[in-house]
């Protein structure tokens, strides 16, 4: 999955320029409270303004290695975007000592070049925290980043363990795909999370830990051979389990108010056990091993007012209809 959670201004945008007489003019899409530098390839900042009243800075797609010291003192920041940049450890360091940004949001450091959490305990009231797309082989540090937080993305990294997590209790989405998880774990103070995204990992069995808020799920491109562990996840709206080894459709019956079902690319040889779900609008099962059309009218018989999706492409029950 790849958010793009780039800021946007709430007010209109004044067009100008910044520079002198070495640099090359910068064109910048700005307010006061909002300054947009996405995609401009600046190796460093010396040719910007760096208003004290902005509230947000998107510095996404440069070539920065290092942090403009005079962020230091943007105390009315509430977002700043670093993604995809040539930042490293050292270089995010000293945000750990800038005190006057400790009112900080939402902080964006995907895509660069970090090889562990940094150290951003100063801010005590972090909603998105965003190091997506790094080199990141664990999750320690986690434990000082605030409790506040309610979006944390750590996706195509190197992780091999969910761990230092127990305090987000504020947490709705929760992003680690594409790392090198094995277990499920760790999840059960994570009462109010509504995402969890877990896909291209080496994950073999479902542990959810009794999370029965969270509404979105995905472990696609994993190692499951049984869909059993999701039964308590009754607020479950959308469910993604493509490209597995799943046999067998079972579990699913209290899922009732499922919307997305996707168990493509897996082995499953009949439709089974969704018979409950009113509410399922998309059912994937391209890919599979289904040799009969029949009973599937049966088993989404309740769901058929709801139903616009049925794809069954790459079955042997469609390469025999077809050939009817």
């Amino acid at each position: 999955m790849d958010d793009d959670r780039t800021g946007a201004s709430s007010a209109a945008p004044n067009h100008g320029s910044v520079g002198d007489d070495d640099d090359p003019a910068v064109e910048e899409e700005s307010s006061s409270t909002f300054l947009d530098l996405t995609s401009y390839q600046l190796h460093d900042l010396h040719s910007v303004e760096l208003p004290l009243s902005l509230t947000e800075l998107d510095l996404t797609a440069n070539r920065l290695s290092s942090l403009d010291p005079r962020i230091e003192n943007l105390s009315n920041l509430k977002k700043l975007s670093l993604r995809q940049n040539l930042i490293d450890d050292s270089a995010i360091e000293p945000i750990s000592r800038w005190h006057a940004l400790s009112g900080l949001d939402e902080l964006v450091l995907r895509d660069n070049k970090l090889m562990k959490i940094p150290d951003v305990s100063i801010f005590k009231r972090l909603l998105v925290f965003d190091v997506s797309f790094n080199e990141i082989a664990t999750l320690n540090g986690l434990c000082n980043v605030s409790n506040t937080l309610k979006e944390l993305f750590v996706s195509k990294n190197e992780v091999t363990k969910i761990e230092e997590i127990d305090h987000f209790v504020e947490l709705q989405i929760l992003e680690l795909g594409s790392n090198r998880l094995r277990v499920m774990e760790n999840f059960q103070s994570l009462t109010n999370l509504q995402e969890l995204w877990l896909g291209r990992n080496r994950i073999k069995a479902v542990n959810l830990c009794g999370l029965k808020c969270i509404k979105k799920i995905s472990l696609q491109s994993n190692r499951l051979t049984s869909m059993k562990g999701f039964e308590e996840c009754v607020a479950l709206e959308e469910l993604y389990l493509s490209h597995n080894g799943i046999s067998k459709m079972e579990g699913l019956s209290s899922l009732i108010h499922l919307r997305v079902l996707d168990v493509s690319s897996n082995k499953l040889t009949s439709v089974d056990d969704i018979q409950n779900l009113t509410q399922l609008e998309d059912l994937w099962l391209n890919d599979n091993q289904i040799e009969s059309l029949e009973g599937i009218s049966e088993s989404v018989a309740g769901s058929r007012e709801k139903l616009t999706t049925i794809y069954l492409e790459n079955n042997p029950c469609v390469w025999s209809f077809a050939a009817c």
